[in-house]
């Protein structure tokens, strides 16, 4: 097992242990609500992605994406393009094909 799984099972087994893990049924459509508590603590939001992973046999690991404060930035880069384009030449060349 590597060390993430170790941790993983410890986490669990402690909060088992507090009884203090947030539990949802699913549904039939295979849909699971995310208790209010765990929301709150995490700061999911409607709409936001996340991903679902299986650890193990009988583990689901729901986790968010990591927030971008600037996404434009991190597409384009951190410094600003130095040929600028206008936007009519580039309709024209889109045109052109």
């Amino acid at each position: 097992m590597g060390g993430y799984t170790v941790y993983l099972y410890t986490r669990i087994f402690i909060c088992l242990l507090r009884g203090n893990m947030a539990k949802t049924k699913v549904t039939s459509k295979f849909q699971v609500t995310i208790p209010k508590e765990v929301r709150e603590k995490v700061g999911v939001r409607p709409g936001e992605v996340v991903s679902v992973e299986s650890v193990g046999e009988d583990s689901i690991v729901v986790r968010r994406f990591r927030r971008v404060k600037y996404p434009l930035r991190v597409l384009v880069g951190k410094a600003r393009y130095v040929h600028h384009v206008p936007v009519e030449e580039l309709e024209e060349r889109a045109e052109t094909r």
